[in-house]
């Protein structure tokens, strides 16, 4: 199994609400590499008055029945970065749709890697309710994570996810094997009934346990996920 697919292909569709939907590019890839539709209903955003609704495509990965998913979700608003190693087919995407690529104000490092307009993110993204947050400003790891409080919905890039290589066994969620030992601790201080990955498929079931068990056994649990990597790597 590569750890990343090439040629485009059938996606496969995950954690479809009213408000959105996700979808892996190439599903027999080991990264399983997650992107969101997030749909934005606003009426109005005070910066350019009243705005069709439409969605906003979250590190998003290509597909050849893409466009075709994102019908009756109304036109592309934009595409959002989230992490800068996440830059994925943001611009692509961006330029077929006559849009611009958002990121956080504080990630403008990733600008001359990105062949598309650029903006930068405020503090809420559009008007779907959610909320921009700062994860990690590091020089080799820069990180932004989406919450909103109303409902509880929290997305997460890359800290965490429910792919394979980032769960020690009997976990169905995970922190990410390099941050085992400084877990995103303040994450689970949110109140989160539903949790959308960037590697993996989201979880609605009994979220916030599985958020704090995460957290909580990230250190305790690095040593079986290390194994089991290394299990994996020389099979």
């Amino acid at each position: 199994m590569p750890m990343k697919g090439s040629d485009l292909t059938e996606l496969r569709e995950i954690d479809r609400r009213e408000d959105g939907v996700g979808w892996i590019a190439y599903p027999d890839e080991r990264m399983q590499r997650a992107s969101h539709a997030l749909v934005d209903r606003a009426e109005n955003d005070g910066d350019t008055g009243t705005r069709q609704d439409g969605v906003w495509l979250v590190d998003p990965v290509d597909a050849d029945d893409l466009d075709e998913l994102l019908e009756g979700f109304g036109d592309v608003l934009g595409t959002v970065v989230l992490l800068d190693r996440h830059k994925r087919d943001a611009a692509a995407i961006a330029r077929r749709h006559d849009v611009a690529v958002h990121r956080p104000t504080w990630m403008n490092s990733i600008d001359e890697a990105i062949d598309a307009p650029i903006r930068a993110l405020g503090t809420t993204l559009g008007g779907t309710g959610y909320r921009v947050r700062k994860r990690l400003d590091l020089p080799i790891w820069k990180e932004a994570v989406l919450y909103r409080p109303d409902d509880g919905s929290l997305l997460v890039p890359e800290s965490l996810g429910t792919v394979d290589y980032f769960c020690a066994p009997d976990e169905h969620l995970g922190v990410h094997p390099m941050l085992r030992l400084t877990p995103p601790s303040g994450l689970g201080g949110l109140a989160v009934e539903r949790l959308l990955v960037g590697h993996g498929s989201g979880i609605t079931d009994d979220t916030q346990q599985a958020l704090r068990n995460a957290i909580r056994s990230s250190r305790s649990r690095a040593p079986s996920l290390c194994v089991k990597l290394l299990r994996e790597r020389f099979s």
